[in-house]
């Protein structure tokens, strides 16, 4: 047993010792202060790039929120990075190995980040909103959500498609939500035994009496062109767009419905065959025209 009487304090509380002791527990102090800082001026950082996103209605909150997330982890990293620092580990060799790491990962993760990447783009620069009906990345619907990672469509027969950011950026897009006025363009062609001008006048009535149909721009029917079987018309009519599809639909009823009762043909592809008597009158060879 240990006989306490005989101990000497002296050589085991020495001055180096007692400095070593204050020095640790100022930086466990100091690296404590270090972190209720860094915390506090994250959850600030976040809180006014957030404030942003709230200040502005146009400006995607989505986009601000992935980046008051990323700017309070920066500020944390460097946190963490001086509070090794004040206990004397070498940080710079560890930020090589994070940086290494992140390099591998990055590598390993290509094509989730440029979905990243791409949803970044998507939401900075708006090519379509929540609600807007799209055609990207080989499939069209209405946008539910535009996430960082991926864009959601409804289809109109209540289909839920997941396009990767990614495929939707690097294509074209085309969206007809985006303008407040949509064009019917139609080819209605007649047999080449009615009447152009009957015809023409029954076309622009049809266009002049629904009330959907805009007078500016004004419609346009003429004929376009002169096919093997039918003379056809250029049928431009604008509308509003949420007008447009149901416009477009009772005017090709219409169309069907007022040729039919004014006697205006609407002809099916044909191929008229003449028969050609040989020389010696024996053998008689079709020809098609």
């Amino acid at each position: 047993m240990m006989d306490l009487t005989n101990w000497n304090w002296h050589n085991f509380v020495t001055d180096d010792r007692i400095a070593t002791l204050i020095a640790l527990a100022l930086n466990v102090v100091y690296a404590f202060v270090i972190i209720i800082v860094a915390m506090i001026v994250s959850g600030w950082a976040k809180g006014r790039v957030a404030a942003i996103a709230r200040r502005y209605p146009r400006v995607d909150a989505t986009l601000f929120g992935f980046l008051g997330n990323l700017l309070k982890y920066m500020i944390l990293a460097m946190a963490a990075i001086f509070v090794l620092n004040r206990f004397g580990i070498q940080t710079t060799s560890l930020v090589a190995l994070i940086g290494a790491a992140g390099l591998a990962v990055g590598l390993a993760l290509q094509g989730t980040l440029s979905n990243l990447a791409a949803g970044v783009m998507i939401v900075m620069f708006r090519p379509f909103r929540v609600g807007d009906f799209i055609e990207a990345g080989g499939q069209s619907g209405t946008v539910r959500e535009i996430a960082l990672f991926y864009t959601e469509l409804a289809t109109f027969d209540g289909l839920q498609i997941i396009i990767p950011n990614s495929d939707v950026w690097s294509k074209p897009i085309k969206n007809f939500s985006s303008n407040p006025t949509r064009m019917t363009d139609l080819t209605v062609g007649i047999s080449y035994r009615s009447d152009l001008r009957a015809a023409q006048r029954i076309l622009e009535g049809i266009a002049e009496s629904d009330p959907r149909a805009l007078k500016e721009p004004a419609p346009f029917i003429k004929v376009k062109a002169l096919n093997d079987s039918s003379v056809d018309f250029a049928y431009r009519v604008w509308a509003n767009r949420a007008d447009w599809w149901g416009m477009q639909c009772d005017m090709i009823q219409r169309i069907k419905e007022e040729f039919d009762a004014n006697g205006i043909e609407i002809p099916f592809p044909s191929q008229t065959v003449f028969y050609e008597r040989e020389p010696d009158g024996a053998v008689e060879t079709p020809r098609v025209s």
